[in-house]
């Protein structure tokens, strides 16, 4: 038997060694509970933390936020968001989040294609907010879709017999219309998150809470149009954002930057194109959500 090459044999163990540095160090990041990509920097940094989708779930976010809290190296965090919004307690809880990150180190909001409704609920909670001319934001509001299919059920032969324990239990039932009571009741609801969602606001962007009711009528703003009306601070993009935190955190020169990857997303979502497949589960109901169209 021909012995095998020595330059070929030590390449193949120097491939299998290398693999295996890699395996243990993307295990060891899975099992630690904290984001991969930014325990791994040197010196002081800027940490970008990616809302990207429809907020169905706050709760990585979150994690990282308050990580990135406790890092001394992490002196300023950009938070990238690329959103039409979601539903309503994940929107809260990561505003929550933003306000314990901003008491300890600077907070810049970097609004990427939209950053709307529940996104920008959000954002109007960093130091900064910093968009784009043509960032589509604002959407200051509450929705409540309820589905009604009486007349395809009927069509079908369809039919459903309900038995609740009080009038409202079946509120939003697909197979017959809203009552008038019913919709009295929903519009209060959605009215009360709405003084929420303007009250959030106002206290993020240190303004009147009658000059944001003014502006939370669901309409879309440009990134131009929303700093001139007071809900974005400065133009530009994603490095203007970080060179405003780094600036802030009292650092001169080019801003170093760690990219913080979520650990409950899958990396091979990203690999295959599929980051946004869980927006297909997004949540019915009461939402912070931008639904007009999109630029294509």
């Amino acid at each position: 038997m021909a012995r095998r090459h020595p330059v070929l044999r030590g390449m193949a163990i120097f491939v299998v060694v290398a693999a295996g540095l890699v395996a243990i160090v993307v295990g060891v990041a899975a099992l630690s509970g904290t984001p991969l990509g930014e325990r791994f920097t040197f010196g002081k940094t800027v940490a970008v933390v990616d809302v990207r989708g429809v907020i169905s779930d706050a709760a990585d976010t979150v994690d990282a936020l308050d990580h990135l809290r406790q890092q001394d190296a992490t002196i300023g965090v950009v938070l990238r968001i690329d959103s039409p919004g979601g539903a309503v307690a994940p929107s809260q809880e990561i505003y929550d989040a933003v306000w314990r990150l901003r008491a300890r180190k600077p907070v810049v909001a970097s609004l990427g294609n939209v950053a709307a409704s529940g996104g920008y609920y959000v954002a109007s909670a960093a130091d900064v907010v910093v968009a784009d001319p043509g960032t589509l934001t604002g959407s200051i509001g509450a929705i409540m879709e309820v589905q009604n299919v009486a007349t395809l059920a009927e069509k079908v032969g369809v039919s459903q017999t309900v038995v609740k324990s009080g009038r409202f239990k079946d509120v939003g039932q697909p197979l017959r219309a809203v009552t008038d009571e019913e919709r009295v009741l929903l519009q209060r609801m959605v009215d009360d998150v709405l003084g929420q969602f303007i009250d959030a606001v106002a206290r993020g962007r240190g303004m009147e809470a009658g000059r944001v009711r003014a502006l939370a009528d669901g309409r879309l703003y440009s990134g131009a149009q929303a700093r001139d009306v007071g809900l974005v601070d400065e133009l530009g993009g994603l490095a203007d954002a970080t060179r405003v935190a780094w600036s802030r955190a009292g650092q001169t020169g080019e801003p170093r930057v760690s990219h913080v990857r979520m650990r409950g997303r899958p990396w091979w979502l990203d690999l295959l194109g599929l980051a946004r497949l869980p927006d297909l589960l997004a949540p019915g109901g009461l939402l912070f959500l931008y639904r007009g169209p999109l630029l294509g």
